[in-house]
């Protein structure tokens, strides 16, 4: 979830004050054995189990648990909330010093949103 959206549903706005925004860190990360895909007949996407694939995301840190209160509310029933393993990707400059990658660094243990109704995801990736 980017910054914008997370404060909006934890905080009521995505303009929080630096001393609430000094609270979070989020870092890019790899989530290695699953596939995000769209709901279907909605906006949003969903992701479940799929050996095949990886979702890159945002690792966040500092919730409370009326953060994580809010965001079960705001994910509501069709997603179940599971313990995963990520990777954190570093932005890295390159040899050439013209530029960066993203790298993976090290793993995390995070909890992320799982889609229940695999049935209504379409077929391709979000």
């Amino acid at each position: 979830m980017v910054p914008d959206v997370f404060y909006t549903v934890c905080y009521g706005t995505k303009d929080v004050p630096d001393a609430i925004a000094n609270l979070h860190t989020f870092n890019s990360a790899i989530l290695d054995g699953y596939c995000r895909r769209r709901v279907k007949h909605a906006d949003y996407p969903g992701i479940t189990e799929d050996k095949d694939h990886n979702v890159f995301g945002t690792f966040t840190t500092g919730l409370t648990r009326a953060n994580m209160a809010k965001l079960d509310h705001f994910e509501g029933s069709e997603y179940v909330r599971k313990t995963v393993t990520v990777r954190l990707l570093e932005k890295v400059a390159n040899l050439a010093g013209d530029g960066s990658k993203l790298v993976e660094g090290e793993e995390r243990t995070a909890e992320v949103y799982v889609y229940l109704h695999k049935r209504h995801l379409q077929e391709e990736e979000w």
